[in-house]
């Protein structure tokens, strides 16, 4: 049962800032085809672009922010009818098929047929805890050569005002050439450089520690954290799951 003073009904009041924590008697998928949402769940925070979506069980406690512009599309399903191959809030990847029944959703009411089916090919979408962040390259001169270098090199420690010394260039506009080339922040930009080279380290199999040092974290804690606010895991776990999957 909700707690009456850190929750609402799931009649929760949407504004255009996001919504207070409330929880849902039925599945829901979460989805932003432009800007950027934050949904926050007892397991942490998922920050979610597209193609990323969220997976939130039937009695999950949430809250949400919603960054200025956002399109925030919002999908449910009947739990007592519909059985979710996630027990936790779990970040999917939406593409092809899943897109598409996503949009088609916007067109008018579906019928019954049509929930199974968006329902299939919804809940089929790879495990974003198992794929990489989707990352836009800047395309600007200086931004640009930032990137290639981190993407060779994502510990390189210098911050955006060293690069831009370098590069003879303001930090202003260098930071401003990220975000608004992709659509991320130069840090948050590094941030998923690293934590997607981590996972092919992981795969190779060394150590969390290890694997935190080589892509340029400066303590393994920030790496875990980090991990677990992008792909709901910690990285051990994401070791264990994508092992339990090859076995199966």
């Amino acid at each position: 049962m909700a707690d009456d003073e850190t929750q609402t009904s799931d009649h929760a009041q949407i504004t255009a800032t996001g919504h207070a924590t409330h929880v849902h008697d039925f599945h829901q998928l979460l989805y932003a085809p432009l800007g950027r949402i934050t949904v926050t769940t007892p397991g942490g925070d998922h920050e979610l672009v597209a193609p990323m979506a969220l997976w939130l069980p039937a009695g999950t406690p949430h809250s949400a922010r919603f960054e200025p512009d956002s399109l925030v599309m919002a999908e449910s399903f009947d739990a007592d009818r519909y059985r979710l191959p996630y027990a936790e809030p779990t970040v999917v990847q939406v593409d092809g098929e899943a897109r598409r029944h996503l949009l088609a959703g916007t067109r008018g009411t579906r019928s019954e047929s049509d929930d199974a089916r968006a329902f299939a090919a919804l809940t089929s979408a790879p495990a974003g805890r198992h794929t990489r962040l989707p990352l836009l390259r800047p395309t600007s001169e200086a931004a640009r050569t930032v990137a290639g270098t981190l993407l060779r090199r994502p510990d390189d420690q210098r911050t955006a005002t060293e690069w831009a010394e370098s590069l003879y260039v303001s930090s202003t506009s260098l930071r401003r050439a990220f975000r608004s080339e992709t659509g991320l922040a130069f840090s948050e930009w590094r941030t998923r450089v690293r934590l997607n080279h981590s996972l092919e380290l992981l795969t190779q199999g060394h150590q969390v520690g290890a694997v935190a040092a080589k892509v340029g974290f400066v303590s393994t804690n920030g790496y875990i954290l980090a991990f677990r606010r992008h792909f709901g895991r910690t990285p051990g776990a994401w070791v264990k799951e994508r092992a339990g999957c090859r076995t199966a």
